[in-house]
């Protein structure tokens, strides 16, 4: 006497799953002919737009000046509180500069508000996006550290004045 292998009927469950199983692979075979977004870092470096947020920098003018007036709203502003100013004044027709105005990086989230409430522009985000640290004293960057000619940061003040 044979032995009659009868089929089982799919559940509700079983007739769901599979027509999402099969939507699921389509997905997959059409991504996988479409070109990659992902670089090959640190071969390919990523270019970012005028509107990106990096590290931020100090203006430093065309003739060696800084542009900061140590008005203290860039430290006040940071939620973070990662800026640190002390002030000095000057005889020059400005009144005061920073005497030490210091960024912690470990702290620093990239806000821009800082950047939002100069008055003077003096302090910028730059592209600058590898900051990498071998101790947490390193993280801690003065004002040789954070002066940047005006001449690199130039797109990103246009992008400030609404002018890009």
């Amino acid at each position: 006497m044979a032995v009659k292998k009868r089929m089982k009927d799919f559940t509700l469950m079983e007739k769901i799953y599979l027509p999402s199983i099969v939507a699921g692979l389509g997905i997959t075979l059409q991504n996988m002919f479409k070109p990659k977004y992902t670089m090959e870092y640190p071969e390919v470096k990523f270019m970012p737009s005028g509107h990106y947020r990096g590290r931020p920098v100090l203006v430093q003018e065309e003739d060696g000046g800084e542009r900061c007036v140590a008005c203290g709203l860039c430290s006040r502003v940071c939620p973070a509180l990662a800026i640190d100013i002390q002030a000095a004044e000057t005889e020059k027709e400005k009144e005061r500069y920073p005497e030490r105005f210091e960024i912690n990086m470990l702290r620093c989230i990239f806000c821009g508000l800082c950047e939002e409430v100069c008055p003077e522009e003096a302090i910028v985000m730059s592209k600058e996006y590898e900051i990498a640290f071998t101790n947490r004293q390193d993280a801690i960057y003065g004002k040789d550290k954070l002066l940047t000619p005006i001449a690199d940061l130039q797109e990103r003040i246009e992008f400030l004045r609404g002018n890009k």
